[in-house]
């Protein structure tokens, strides 16, 4: 089955590719992500924007005042990719204003799909990987961002891969057929999205419906998988070239749901950062004022970015409930909620002991306790715990 898979080309093989950067300065680019076109129709800002809540449409694109992705048309080719273009996507946080997102939109030609995503996730006995040379990151953003090599506990080690892939007659092992879809299918959708054969990852039979729990049925000829550092697109019926349904997926799979994971990929992020500071919140002293920072900074999270409904069609909030259980992402933001309330508790009873302290000194002096209560009271306005 996986050979076939590495040495079969497909009617459309695309890759695009996601890795985090630093931006220090918005780029000389055009503004808004890379616009496709699909006969008359353009996927373009405007166009974009009418699929997602206002609130995901401004993480995702900006506004004409505080502009947040840039795109540049590329014409590059190394082996077998082709560049068609490159977007950045600021995403910056607290802790790391410059955080941005580089995504890279690439053509594949000949048998190479597999081997290029196993390439880039370093498999062993792989290819040298692609993404150095014409293509690498340093070269394509020199003067523009520099790419993440950060070593922290959350970086992503590998690049995002997104795999799109639509088979011809031949290709039997992905096809439906009549109304079931063949085991070869799903095993086909796991091996994009992992960046893996059985030789590099040789999965358990018992494990495979687990794995696949979270695939999207976009319709009866695609499906997706999103796995936990790469996403696959599989057609499911013979592409019959230009004019195709699947131009429709072709275009799509770049813009919209490409964008749903762009926006999973920045509440992950955020959710890190929170994790961090939950866990530095005993360090040092001020411990009131530190616990209502993060209060502020979760309630900024949870306005801005925590959604798990983008839009009123369906597959982009599959696409995005798929990456966030991947990362666990909803359980984890409900134990960074409890944590915080655990804190808050925590420095509201340190108050209350002081006060309860301090009103019994301001008595045993002789003083009421109304002129007690009001001095404690002007104390604590001018006192942060």
């Amino acid at each position: 089955m996986t050979t076939e898979l590495r040495h079969l080309t497909g009617a459309r093989q695309a890759l695009t590719v996601i890795l985090p950067v630093r931006l220090d300065a918005p780029p000389p680019w055009e503004e808004g992500p890379l616009p496709f076109a699909l006969g008359s129709r353009r996927a373009d800002t405007a166009t974009r924007q009418t699929y997602f809540t206002p609130s995901a449409a401004r993480v995702l694109y900006g506004t004409p005042e505080r502009p947040c992705r840039w795109h540049r048309f590329e014409n590059r080719t190394h082996g077998p990719l082709h560049l068609h273009g490159i977007e950045l996507l600021r995403t910056a946080t607290a802790r790391h204003p410059g955080a941005a997102l580089a995504v890279l939109h690439l053509m594949v030609e000949g048998p190479a799909l597999l081997d290029t995503l196993r390439a880039i996730g370093h498999r062993h006995s792989a290819d040298p990987d692609p993404l150095e040379g014409p293509l690498a990151p340093e070269a394509l953003l020199a003067g523009v961002a520099v790419p993440d090599t950060s070593e922290a506990p959350f970086a992503i080690a590998r690049p995002y891969t997104i795999a799109f892939l639509t088979p011809r007659a031949t290709h039997t092992p992905a096809l439906r057929q009549g109304d079931r879809l063949p085991a070869t299918a799903d095993q086909w959708l796991w091996s994009l999205a992992s960046r893996s054969t059985a030789a590099d990852f040789p999965l358990a039979p018992e494990l495979m419906p687990s794995q696949m729990e979270h695939a999207v049925r976009i319709s009866a000829d695609w499906s997706a998988l999103v796995l936990r550092h790469g996403a696959a697109f599989l057609g499911h019926r013979p592409d019959r070239g230009d004019g195709d349904f699947y131009d429709f997926g072709a275009v799509h799979h770049r813009t919209i749901y490409l964008d749903a994971l762009l926006l999973g990929t920045v509440q992950r992020d955020h959710i890190d950062e929170l994790t961090e500071a939950l866990s530095g919140v005993f360090d040092g002293p001020k411990l009131g004022a530190r616990v209502a920072a993060l209060e502020t900074q979760i309630a900024g999270f949870r306005s801005t970015y925590w959604r798990q409904h983008l839009t009123a069609h369906g597959p982009a909030n599959e696409l995005l409930l798929a990456y966030q259980a991947q990362y666990r992402l909803p359980d984890r933001f409900t134990e960074i909620l409890a944590e915080a309330a655990d804190y808050a508790r925590l420095v509201q009873t340190q108050d209350n002991q002081q006060i309860a302290g301090a009103l019994g000194v301001l008595t045993i002096l002789g003083l009421p306790l109304g002129t007690a209560l009001s001095i404690l009271q002007v104390l604590d306005d001018h006192s942060p715990t």
